[in-house]
């Protein structure tokens, strides 16, 4: 396709808006056909002679409108001036730009004018921006040698040796733990003959107290070498709105004449921080301290005059077993819980019922619904005799704990006995069917 470039570039220029090319180009199945919107020409481009030629059909129309022969002058003009400008080479349009006398390219595929690259171009690009001499090589600034990977990890170890060492001589600073997370305060002017007990009450006006892994309040008392109390201590609640409490209530109060001071609580770094020596808390820790804090959370009424207790639906039955009937037939066990649920259903809802297993007392505890149903079993059962046993049913007091837990030693003693059982059923099988296949030997030889 065809464009008239300099018109393009003009209206471009004078718009400051990039223009389409080929808007003025028409394609009638043999030739190209161009509209000069200005003059309102169409010019038809003639293969045979590589040049633009007006279009006949715009002749007669042209030679009405003109009124002297100057018009017409002037059209030849533009007839010769657009055959001069626009060419074709190579099955490419050119065109050339009367200017400079630059030539242009048309790209088909890209819809836009390139410069033609030639010995003229060069030299018309050096003449304005310069010259660049290829011949010689630019000598490349000298790229800095990387050490070895082994070096360089030397060098990163050696670094952070002296980066901890620096750190370690620097002395311990004081820093703050945000005021949104910090439920820690640190008390002040304290009696020297003031006791954990006494703190305890003291804090515990503000808040709810946390506790640790063990379950004790996070309450230190600070003392001295000999072990005697310097007046001063720390308290870690769960929430920090305690904290805020404290502050209002508890500082500026006095206890046996000596007045408090409350602040929230500082903490000091001793030395570098190591990671290594931080101690790794489980997840069952974690999971634990959780549980604990919510138990401190969890609100309920307090039991009724004359409402029995949850210890009073459990029933303790004994005497039912030996523990050592388990390590013969371990099907027992499963056949001991299937009677007790079946004979305490007589007396009522059964909730669980437990076997007691390692107990030397041969223990099942069963539980019921209600206190009155634990009442009849044990009318029912107490005194009774089951597989040969005398036994015994009672309430449970709420506190004896009967389940007992194996050690490791006693968990392996017994899988090396019941193994050494197996071993021996498996030898005595052996045995029989060595005598049972000799035998039917001996009658086969006798017949």
């Amino acid at each position: 396709m065809m464009a008239d470039a300099p018109s393009v570039i003009k209206d471009a220029e004078e718009s400051g808006k990039p223009d389409d090319p080929t808007k003025n180009y028409e394609f009638d199945g043999e030739t190209y056909i161009y509209t000069d919107k200005a003059t309102n020409i169409s010019y038809k481009f003639d293969q045979e002679n590589n040049k633009w030629i007006v279009k006949e059909d715009n002749k007669s129309s042209d030679s009405k409108n003109s009124s002297d022969g100057t018009e017409k002058k002037e059209d030849s003009g533009l007839e010769a001036g657009a055959a001069d400008t626009f060419g074709f080479e190579n099955d490419t349009h050119t065109y050339t730009d009367p200017n400079d006398g630059s030539v242009y390219f048309w790209d088909k595929e890209k819809n836009a004018w390139f410069p033609k690259v030639d010995e003229d171009f060069m030299a018309k690009y050096q003449m304005s921006y310069g010259f660049t001499d290829t011949s010689t090589p630019q000598a490349k600034p000298p790229e800095p040698k990387e050490p070895p990977p082994s070096q360089k990890a030397k060098e990163d170890k050696e670094q952070r040796k002296m980066e901890a060492k620096r750190k370690a001589q620097e002395p311990p600073t004081w820093f703050e733990v945000d005021e949104a997370h910090n439920t820690a305060i640190y008390v002040s002017g304290l009696p020297l003959d003031i006791t954990i007990d006494e703190l305890t009450q003291l804090f515990a006006k503000c808040g709810l107290i946390a506790r640790d892994e063990r379950g004790k309040d996070k309450i230190k008392l600070y003392r001295d070498g000999n072990g005697e109390p310097k007046g001063d201590a720390l308290c870690t609640y769960i929430k920090v709105e305690s904290v805020d409490l404290a502050l209002k209530i508890l500082d500026g109060s006095q206890i046996r004449g000596k007045t408090l001071s409350v602040q929230r609580a500082k903490f000091q770094m001793k030395g570098a921080y190591d990671p290594a020596l931080k101690p790794k808390r489980k997840k069952k820790d974690k999971e634990r301290q959780k549980k604990i804090h919510e138990k401190l959370f969890d609100w309920r009424p307090e039991r009724m005059r004359g409402e029995p207790l949850k210890c009073e639906r459990v029933v303790i039955i004994k005497n039912l077993f030996a523990p050592e009937d388990f390590d013969r037939e371990v099907q027992l066990l499963l056949e001991y819980q299937q009677d007790i649920r079946s004979e305490c259903l007589k007396c009522g809802d059964v909730r669980k019922v437990v076997i007691c297993d390692r107990h030397p007392e041969g223990v099942a505890q069963v539980t019921f619904r209600e206190p009155a149903e634990a009442q009849a079993c044990v009318q029912l059962l107490n005194g009774r005799w089951f597989s040969q046993r005398k036994i015994s049913a009672e309430i449970w007091d709420g506190k004896t704990k009967y389940k007992i837990t194996e050690t490791d030693a006693e968990i392996e003693a017994r899988i090396q006995k019941w193994d050494k059982f197996l071993d021996q059923e498996d030898e005595e099988k052996e045995k029989k069917k060595q005598e049972t296949e000799s035998s039917n030997k001996e009658q086969k030889t006798s017949q």
